[in-house]
């Protein structure tokens, strides 16, 4: 199929992928959208520090992917600021992240090193966790028989009495799957998303087992967070 095919094709189909394609296809646009995975709202300044590039330059990229419906703007006063557009969006760039191939990049400091093993570590998936960590929480608790993890992850009716028993409450009325499997793209193995993941990762935070590590996405296991994750997964504190 020649490539006036292949665009007639798209056409035909009313679906514009190439477009979607085009937005990340930018390493400093795909740098924004992997930032934002932390679900805050970010600034167009703060978006341009992070990536090292000119604020005026950062707000014309940043124009592109609200525009492209990847991001949405949020105003209060004077400021601007940015988020992901909606969960679509972040099982797309984490999918992408998954396939795409690993650089090892050098750090270019201590501190960046220190970073990257952070992120890896345990961090942010816009509302649920993500890294080593947990993918730790997700194989005790299938291991646990809390959750069937197939195709279609499912969580059991003894995972239902274990939420309840340790305090993690689930909103009800959603039309978001309980248990979703989302691709960690670091360690290229799914770990827990959907509503049960993100209402385990409300509560870790709010419970004080795991904190921010300063502004970034990246977490930290605390101690009181050790013994919990021990208490009620079995997990090892000296894994956390």
């Amino acid at each position: 199929m020649g490539s006036v095919d292949i665009q007639r094709a798209g056409q035909d189909v009313g679906v514009d992928l190439a477009g979607v394609a085009r937005l990340l296809a930018d390493g400093t646009r795909a740098a924004f959208c992997l930032a934002l995975l932390d679900g805050r709202a970010w600034t167009a300044n703060e978006l341009a520090r992070y990536a090292g590039v000119a604020p005026s330059t950062a707000t014309s990229h940043l124009n592109l992917l609200a525009s492209g419906g990847l991001l949405v703007e949020e105003r209060h006063g004077r400021h601007r600021y940015v988020r992901v557009a909606d969960r679509r969006v972040v099982e797309l760039i984490e999918s992408l992240a998954a396939l795409a191939p690993q650089r090892s990049a050098r750090p270019r400091s201590l501190s960046a090193s220190g970073r990257q093993q952070a992120l890896a570590r345990a961090r942010l998936c816009y509302d649920h966790l993500a890294g080593t960590v947990a993918l730790a929480i997700t194989d005790a608790m299938v291991e646990r028989g809390l959750l069937e993890w197939g195709p279609e992850p499912v969580l059991t009716d003894k995972g239902t009495l274990w939420l309840t028993d340790t305090g993690i409450a689930v909103p009800g009325g959603s039309r978001r799957p309980p248990v979703r499997a989302c691709l960690d793209w670091t360690e290229r193995r799914p770990h827990l998303a959907g509503a049960v993941g993100a209402a385990l990762c409300a509560h870790a935070l709010s419970a004080g087992w795991m904190t921010r590590i300063g502004t970034t996405r990246a977490l930290i296991v605390t101690p009181a967070g050790r013994r919990a994750w021990h208490d009620h997964l079995g997990l090892p504190p000296a894994d956390l």
